[in-house]
């Protein structure tokens, strides 16, 4: 497996305490500033109905589905009880004020 780093951005370009959606390699995914500095990012669909989680409520490392508000742990996409579900996650790096999403290539074929 090799690890592909995609930049979407710079530190600047995402608010704290609130989400943006990024498109990469045609996957959304749903990145947030924290509050601490840190960036999360995780698949931009709840698991519950699909709710764009990028426009959800930020508060500490959970952010809220805007549909139902589904509580989603930003820092392993396990859904907090009482609901169920998870939502994938992305490794992300700072390299200095570059920000960028880490996808695996899985390889295909032997």
């Amino acid at each position: 497996m090799k690890v592909k780093k995609v930049s979407i951005g710079h530190m600047k370009d995402f608010p704290v305490q609130a989400g943006k959606k990024v498109h990469v390699n045609g996957v959304e995914i749903a990145v947030f500033r924290l509050l601490n500095g840190d960036i999360r990012a995780v698949e931009n669909r709840c698991p519950h109905r699909g709710g764009p989680l990028s426009e959800g409520m930020v508060s500490g490392d959970f952010v809220f589905c805007p549909l139902h508000e589904y509580k989603v742990d930003l820092c392993d996409g396990q859904v907090q009880e009482p609901d169920a579900g998870c939502v994938r996650t992305y490794p992300v790096e700072v390299e200095g004020d570059e920000v960028k999403i880490c996808l695996v290539e899985e390889k295909v074929g032997v």
